[in-house]
């Protein structure tokens, strides 16, 4: 096994409480709520119109940034909603990390970033466009656009990567195991950069109505900024979200060679499969268990180093109760003593982005040594018995830090962060 070490260098975003890491960060910590009423389509037809919504993202307001990369022009006509993201976010982190790719090889640069659905905007318009105006007015870009290696094809280009390019689809765990993968790449010498994380951009007709159909999603329509309530014994249902987070990730000598700053060190990745059901998690959190020990042996660490877990925590009734099982079945003793707090009770669910914008928060607590709370904690489900930081932020030395995503198909992954 290589002893190659994998740092994060660089960190940028898209969410409904803001498109950098200072603001997303300050918002979370600060308690705020990014779910608004939907603006993006009528929704008095559905039983839901809340969710995390980035109303004032314009992709043609990255453009100046691009154009020190390419003269590709980041026109929305042949770009998904997702791929917007994607880009954008991934804009925001290479200048965050301060990396200079014309100076680097480029064989040995590379993007893994998924998406659980991709460019499902984009199959619904075209499909309406296909039923209503005939075959010859679909358009061209349909399949580039929705395409779920839409995004990780689209920033190597973007930035000339020729190294390894691929795209991850596994729900909710998308964006934790496109981190985790891009960081096999360095730790295998077959990368020294990583451009790594996850878009979603579901927050539209066809998503919505098809997760309401579902009745996955809480209802609270009246009040949107406590629908999405983590470990509370009054939670409906989870709140959907849209953005993306990206990570650059480098070999530890090569950011220490260029002076980059280091936000965290990725010292443990593990996977598993609950294999059964679909969309419930294993009632008894034994997949998410095996997912979290594995990355604590990935790290050659005992779980009592770890100081808090960023947990999936989705709000649902099934979903956190087995979470919650799972950090007892990891940690033993330890679970009472670690911290454990909810960001989508912030910014809501993004699906395959959640991953990804959850290290970045992650990250970002081991680097302020700062933990972001649980909102909307107020009646805690006597199933759920941790310490969830309810409500407020709380000042804290994180050596070690834990991010958990968990997804539809039994798809666990959990990366393990280090302070350095």
């Amino acid at each position: 096994m290589s002893n190659r070490r994998v740092v994060i260098t660089g960190m940028g975003v898209v969410t409904s409480l803001g498109e950098t890491i200072e603001l997303l960060f300050d918002n979370v910590c600060a308690g705020k709520s990014g779910i608004v009423p939907i603006t993006r389509w009528d929704t008095s037809k559905y039983p839901v119109r809340f969710g995390g919504e980035c109303t004032r993202f314009d992709i043609t307001s990255y453009q100046a940034e691009a154009s020190r990369y390419t003269d590709e022009k980041l026109h929305p006509r042949r770009l998904d909603r997702f791929g917007q993201f994607a880009i954008a976010a991934t804009l925001s982190a290479v200048r965050d990390a301060g990396i200079n790719f014309a100076g680097e090889d480029s064989y040995r640069c590379g993007a893994v970033i998924g998406s659980g659905i991709g460019g499902i905007e984009t199959l619904e318009e075209q499909s309406r466009i296909l039923f209503e105006r005939g075959v010859g007015r679909v358009s061209p870009f349909t399949v580039p656009r929705l395409m779920v290696n839409a995004a990780s094809g689209n920033v190597s280009i973007i930035f000339g990567l020729r190294g390894p390019n691929t795209a991850v689809a596994t729900a909710c765990a998308t964006g934790s195991n496109a981190i985790g993968d891009g960081a096999r790449y360095i730790q295998h010498d077959q990368a020294d950069v990583m451009i790594a994380g996850g878009s979603e951009a579901a927050l539209c007709e066809l998503g919505m109505a098809s997760f309401c159909a579902a009745r996955a999603l809480s209802t609270r329509n009246d009040e949107p900024t406590r629908a999405s309530r983590p470990w509370d014994k009054d939670r409906d249902g989870f709140v959907m979200g849209e953005g993306s987070g990206v990570v650059v990730l480098e070999e530890y000598e090569h950011a220490k060679a260029r002076s980059a700053r280091i936000y965290a060190e990725v010292v443990g990745y593990g996977m598993s499969a609950d294999a059964c059901h679909i969309t419930a998690p294993e009632p008894e959190g034994r997949g998410a268990s095996v997912a979290m020990a594995m990355a604590l042996r990935d790290a050659g660490v005992a779980g009592d180093v770890v100081d808090y877990i960023n947990a999936h925590g989705t709000s649902t009734p099934l979903g956190d109760i087995a979470e919650t099982k799972a950090v007892k079945g990891t940690f033993g003793a330890h679970a009472r003593k670690v911290a454990v707090s909810s960001t989508k009770s912030q910014i809501g669910h993004l699906l395959g982005a959640s991953g990804g914008v959850e290290a970045i928060i992650t990250a970002l607590a081991i680097y302020r040594n700062l933990i972001p709370p649980t909102i909307n904690l107020d009646n805690l489900d006597p199933e759920c018995d941790l310490d969830y930081v309810p409500h407020k932020a709380r000042e804290l030395n994180v050596t070690y830090a834990m991010s958990n995503s968990f997804g539809f198909g039994g798809h666990n992954a959990s990366l393990l962060l280090r302070k350095i």
